[in-house]
């Protein structure tokens, strides 16, 4: 998710020549000049991806598209469509047979595919506009999915989509990650972390984004990933996973911040995801997962997947939570 506060106007897309900014975060990345200029050439010049669907309906015997090669771990409900595809313009995306998203996104969340059912509750912190809560309650069916959306004008986005797609049963809130943390302590299997960051993989993708190798930039979101997460933590059930996810690139938004949070919760261990071994972050020895754009599947991600080692009861929501004033947004039961 995206977050950019320092303008740099050497770093739209499109640009003639990389910025000074860019051409650092290159060398920070990738000790081999060859991958630079490949890394470089993909955020200076941006060409299209494979748009993706995630059907949530049985798909149609006559599929409406024409899709693309399978990667070995992609899910079977997730289809890979030709280039310049338009499938958010297809009555079957208005009728909520299947939602739209990009293969960096699948990436990012496919960690969760590691984990068993049952599970009982699922906390998506940061959740506009709802991929990754979709994402989640397709492929675990939990009893109760909560869609958690701090910026009011992201908020509308999220209740439209799960509306739409019919997320069965869901709630939507918008809580400060702390207000959560006191109010609802150990009570999540599973909590969502697609955390607000510089969004430099946007450039990947032909759009703007501001200020996003700014170092000033880079920290501010880093710190805020880190108080996001250390509020996370707390919600998380015993033996209760974390997934912890950007759009991109910077180390310091996303190796340093998971070194750091395993340095302020020992609790909670990286899990291996063996699905995503050849994706495995050439910048840390903790089991965390790169996307590059340079390589043609998706304009970028990362993602880390940690479990609560404590063994202790699960807490159970209060009793008035789902029905605190001003604090429900909308539940389909």
């Amino acid at each position: 998710m995206p977050l950019r506060y320092i303008t740099d106007y050497h770093t739209f897309s499109n640009m003639e020549k990389p910025s000074n900014l860019l051409l650092k975060l290159s060398r920070s990345l990738f000790p081999d000049t060859a991958e630079q200029e490949k890394f470089i050439e993909a955020i200076a010049n941006p060409q299209p991806f494979n748009p993706c669907i995630l059907w949530l309906h049985k798909k149609p015997t006559t599929h409406p598209f024409t899709v693309e090669y399978s990667a070995p771990w992609q899910p079977e409900f997730v289809d890979r469509l030709a280039i310049n595809t338009k499938p958010g313009k297809h009555p079957l995306h208005d009728s909520g047979h299947y939602y739209c998203l990009d293969f960096s996104s699948i990436f990012a969340a496919s960690t969760l595919l590691t984990i068993s059912p049952p599970i009982q509750l699922i906390l998506d912190m940061c959740a506009a506009p709802g991929g990754k809560s979709i994402f989640a309650w397709k492929i675990l069916n939990p009893e109760l999915l909560l869609c958690n959306e701090v910026i009011g004008k992201r908020i509308g986005m999220l209740l439209s989509n799960l509306k739409r797609c019919q997320i069965i049963p869901s709630v939507a809130i918008s809580r400060d990650s702390h207000i959560l943390a006191e109010t609802i302590p150990e009570t999540a299997n599973i909590v969502i972390v697609d955390a607000p960051c510089t969004g430099q993989s946007l450039l990947a993708k032909g759009e703007k984004a501001p200020g996003c190798f700014h170092p000033v930039t880079i920290n501010s979101n880093a710190n805020r990933q880190k108080r996001i997460l250390a509020n996370s933590a707390k919600i998380v059930a015993s033996q209760g996973y974390l997934a912890y996810m950007t759009c991109t690139y910077s180390s310091a938004e996303n190796e340093q911040v998971s070194e750091w949070f395993t340095s302020k919760f020992p609790q909670f261990l990286p899990v291996e995801v063996p699905h995503l071994a050849t994706y495995q972050s050439h910048l840390t020895n903790l089991p965390c997962y790169r996307m590059w754009p340079q390589d043609r599947q998706g304009a970028g991600a990362f993602t880390i997947l940690f479990q609560n080692q404590d063994d202790q009861p699960r807490n159970q929501l209060p009793t008035n939570f789902l029905n605190s004033p001003g604090f429900k947004l909308t539940s389909s039961f």
